[in-house]
C-alpha cells in the first residue's frame, strides 16, 4: 500500500470531520482566499471597475515605489503605527491583565470591563473630538489657555505637529480589547500547581515565575494577541478619516489603508489599489511570521 493509498483511507476514515468544517472552510475559502488571490492578480491590471481588467505587468508596482510620493508618506506612517503602538499596545495588554489577574474575582470583572469597553463601543471618537477641538471648548485648548501656556486655540487636526502623536494616542487607548481579553482568559488557565513546583525548582521570584512559568503556559495567547494587535496596527483607518479627515493635512496621518480607500473607492483605480493591498497584505504575513519565531524563543 503506498502513500497515497494510506492519505486517501486517512481521509476516508475522518469523513465526518471533514464533512464538519465543510461549510466553514466554503465560507473562509469565498470571502477570504479568493479575495486574496483576486487581489493579487488585479494588481497586474488597469481596471476601473467599468471596463475589462487590462494586463500591465509590474506597471502598478513600479508607479507605487517610483513615482508615488504620496503611498510613501503612507507606508512611513503605517510602519511608525505597527511599530509604536503594535508591540506598546501589546505590551499593555499583558501588564494590566496580570495586574488584573491577581485582584478579588468581582474586582477584576470591573477592571476588565473598564478596559475592553472602548474596544467594542461604537463611534466613542467624539470623546477625542472633544479633547482636541480646535476652539477655545476643547479640553485640552481650555486647559493650555487656562495655564497661560497659549494665547489662541490650537487646531490639532489641522496641525501637522500634533496629528500623528494624537492618533497614536487614541489608538493605544482603544487597543485594550481582544488580546486584553486573551490575557485575561489565558492568566486564569496557568495550573498552579506549576508556580508550586517552580519554588521546588528554585525559582525565587514574580519575575522568574513570569519568564519561565507564566509566559510559556500562555503562548497560544501570546500568539493570538500579537496576531491581533499587529493586524490592527496595520489596518489603521477609522480614527485617521473621523479624526484627521481624508486626506489628512500634508497627508501627515494617512496609512496604507486610507490611501488604499482613496484610490480604490473615490478614484476607481482598482488594478493600482489591489498593488496596494497587496504590498499591505506582505507586510502583515512578514511581520507575523517574524513574531511567531520571537515567540517560540519565550521561555526557552
Amino acid at each position: 500500500m503506498d502513500y497515497k493509498d494510506t492519505k486517501w483511507m486517512m481521509i476516508k476514515k475522518s469523513r465526518q470531520n471533514y464533512a464538519l468544517m465543510a461549510p466553514y472552510f466554503v465560507l473562509f475559502f469565498t470571502f477570504t482566499v479568493m479575495p486574496v488571490v483576486m487581489a493579487v492578480a488585479l494588481s497586474f491590471s488597469n481596471f476601473n471597475m467599468l471596463q475589462r481588467p487590462e494586463f500591465v505587468g509590474w506597471a502598478n508596482y513600479t508607479r507605487l515605489f517610483l513615482e508615488n510620493e504620496i503611498f510613501i508618506i503612507a507606508l512611513q506612517n503605517t510602519l511608525m503605527f505597527a511599530v509604536v503602538t503594535g508591540p506598546l499596545s501589546f505590551l499593555l495588554c499583558f501588564v494590566f491583565a496580570w495586574i488584573i489577574n491577581d485582584m478579588p474575582p468581582r474586582v477584576r470583572a470591573f477592571f476588565t470591563l473598564v478596559f475592553y469597553a472602548p474596544s467594542i463601543s461604537g463611534n466613542v471618537f467624539f470623546i477625542w473630538q472633544f479633547f482636541f477641538s480646535g476652539d477655545r471648548l476643547g479640553l485640552v485648548n481650555g486647559f493650555l489657555i487656562d495655564l497661560g501656556l497659549i494665547d489662541n486655540p490650537i487646531n490639532f487636526f489641522r496641525d501637522i505637529r500634533f496629528i500623528m502623536p494624537i492618533l497614536i494616542i487614541v489608538q493605544l487607548w482603544l487597543s485594550l480589547g481582544v488580546g486584553f481579553l486573551a490575557f485575561i482568559a489565558g492568566l486564569q488557565t496557568v495550573d498552579k500547581a506549576l508556580y508550586e513546583a517552580g519554588a521546588v525548582d528554585g525559582i525565587r521570584n514574580r519575575w522568574q515565575e513570569l519568564w519561565f512559568i507564566t509566559l510559556p503556559s500562555m503562548k497560544p495567547q501570546l500568539l493570538f494577541a500579537a496576531v491581533m494587535q499587529i493586524t490592527t496596527s496595520f489596518a489603521i483607518a477609522d480614527i485617521v478619516v473621523i479624526l484627521a479627515g481624508l486626506p489628512t493635512v500634508n497627508y501627515a496621518g494617512d496609512t496604507i489603508v486610507t490611501h488604499l480607500q482613496d484610490i480604490g473607492w473615490v478614484r476607481f483605480e482598482m488594478g493600482y489599489a489591489s498593488a496596494v493591498a497587496t504590498i499591505l497584505f506582505l507586510l502583515m504575513v512578514g511581520t507575523n511570521k517574524g513574531v511567531q519565531r520571537m515567540l517560540k524563543k519565550v521561555g526557552t
